[in-house]
């Protein structure tokens, strides 16, 4: 496994010596997978802003919240069975008055660890003195399958491609025009990859090549291009930690399943 770029929010890296099979499964583990918390339940004690309680129950719904896995359970795999306790909820609330935007930021929580990634962003407008807005909200953990609102983030791959240009190609210049994402570079009268991992096996400039067949652009088939930008509830080595160990509990659970058939 290899690092290839890290900003704020988002990672790109390599794995090599593994199948499409594996590569999916832990895409499709970080983004259905792995608990994040996210507002359940809310109960609207006045409302007279511009939009409708449902519709502001799904706004909040989606509303990203920093989490932290070690202190909270999922609740159906807590004590209480679900039916809510401090181990599996935290509470948090709405009270404000207008003239103003009513931001994520305006969330009050019990737990100050347990409050929004993003300060702005907007939920409602109260356009006068006389509109309020008063929320109680309940936020649990969950997972992506459940719900999109669970969601820690986009995961998506690609194969790590090869490129081999022969001498013999003629029209340089073009196929170097009509690459979209400006992979190649041309040095007197040959075509020379400059940036490899920005080639996307679009096939544009093998399509063109003339003659046919002098340019052969390939996917690997074991090693891939991961790229994973988090919401922010949780950092991106701890996204990939917890995606793991899903697998790993799917995997166990399936090998109990397996055992019971012989």
């Amino acid at each position: 496994m290899e690092i290839l770029a890290k900003s704020e929010n988002k990672i790109k890296f390599v794995i090599d010596n593994i199948d499409h099979v594996i590569a999916n499964t832990l895409r499709r583990a970080v983004m259905t997978q792995v608990p994040v918390m996210a507002i359940k339940e809310i109960n609207v004690v006045k409302n007279n802003s511009g939009l409708y309680d449902e519709i502001l129950a799904h706004r909040m719904g989606l509303v990203p919240l920093k989490t932290d896995l070690g202190a909270y359970n999922l609740p159906s795999e807590c004590k209480c069975k679900g039916n809510g306790c401090a181990l599996c909820r935290v509470n948090l609330t709405i009270d404000v008055k207008g003239p103003c935007t009513v931001y994520s930021s305006d969330f009050k929580s019990d737990d100050p660890k347990v409050v929004p990634v993003f300060d702005k962003m907007p939920l409602t407008k109260l356009n006068d003195k006389n509109q309020a807005l008063k929320i109680e909200a309940v936020a649990t953990l969950g997972i992506g399958k459940e719900h999109a609102k669970f969601s820690p983030g986009l995961m998506f791959y690609q194969a790590y491609p090869s490129i081999k240009v022969e001498n013999k190609l003629e029209n340089v210049k073009n196929c170097k025009e009509v690459c979209p994402t400006n992979v190649y570079e041309v040095e007197g009268d040959k075509l020379k990859v400059k940036n490899l991992l920005n080639c996307t096996l679009c096939n544009a400039c093998s399509e063109i090549a003339e003659p046919e067949g002098s340019i052969n652009v390939e996917g690997s088939k074991t090693k891939f291009i991961f790229t994973l930008e988090s919401w922010g509830q949780l950092e991106e080595k701890e996204l990939m930690k917890e995606a793991f160990k899903a697998i790993e509990k799917n995997l166990s659970e399936l090998e109990k399943e397996i055992k019971k058939i012989k």
